[in-house]
């Protein structure tokens, strides 16, 4: 299980699809909602809400629920939310990138601190570990959109920098400024992606043992589980035969 993909990995481990569903809804609908805020409210016009919607569709959001989104934008009340990025460090070494969304900066620094101190980690200053990472576009495919082989021709000629296959799916990465251009070029032979976002890339991969990777995954669990967690990323990867035991 490694750290740009838990997400998947962890709702089908703990078996509860439907509360990580509303959860992931209620975070969709907010992304949705400050990326139209921040350009035009029109995906065709907004590359970031274009994004949004994207993976929303991809993670069966109802089109009315993307559409009250959007539309949420367009009033003057509401909750203003700003992007608050956390770094720091988990049980194992692990770094950790903690992304959110918030209308309370001190609600939500409290809240992670807590989540990060009882679970093994600590918080560092800005920059800490987001010098192990690199900021680039990240495409998400199911396994059945094709082998591997097939998925890195398509990604090689869509004009991709790299390509990570495995049973659970295949993750396209391109340079920031040409994450819509490749997610376009792939569609005709690899149909809609299931997403496509701004993501942090880890250079270097840290294993995580068996004492470590179940107090690292409650860790993760207790930052999802807080409405103003966006996405947690990690340089980690927990093997199979580690995460079996759990």
């Amino acid at each position: 299980m490694a750290g740009h993909s838990k997400f998947k990995n962890i709702m089908h481990r703990k078996g509860a699809q439907d509360k990580k569903r509303s959860s992931l809804f209620s975070k969709l609908s907010r992304e949705i909602t400050v990326a139209a805020k921040m350009g035009l409210p029109d995906p065709a016009m907004n590359a970031r809400l274009r994004a949004a919607v994207l993976t929303a569709r991809a993670g069966g959001m109802p089109k009315d629920n993307i559409e009250r989104a959007i539309k949420k934008a367009e009033g003057t009340e509401g909750e203003n939310y700003e992007e608050v990025r956390y770094e720091g460090f988990g049980p194992g070494g692990v770094s950790l990138i903690i992304e959110t969304l918030t209308d309370n900066r001190n609600r939500t620094a409290t809240n992670v601190r807590t989540a990060v101190s009882r679970n093994g980690g600590n918080l560092g200053a800005s920059g800490s570990v987001s010098h192990g990472f690199e900021r680039m576009g990240l495409i998400s495919y199911p396994a059945k959109a094709g082998d591997a082989e097939k998925v890195f021709e398509a990604a090689l000629e869509a004009g991709a920098e790299d390509v990570q296959s495995s049973e659970d799916g295949h993750e396209i990465w391109t340079a920031v400024d040409a994450l819509h251009e490749v997610a376009k070029a792939l569609e005709p032979t690899l149909g809609e992606a299931e997403g496509a976002k701004l993501a942090w890339k880890p250079g270097i991969m840290v294993t995580v043992g068996e004492g470590d990777a179940a107090t690292l995954l409650k860790l993760i669990d207790a930052l999802e589980e807080d409405d103003d967690v966006q996405t947690v990323w990690g340089n980690y990867d927990v093997p199979e035969d580690v995460l079996a035991k759990l």
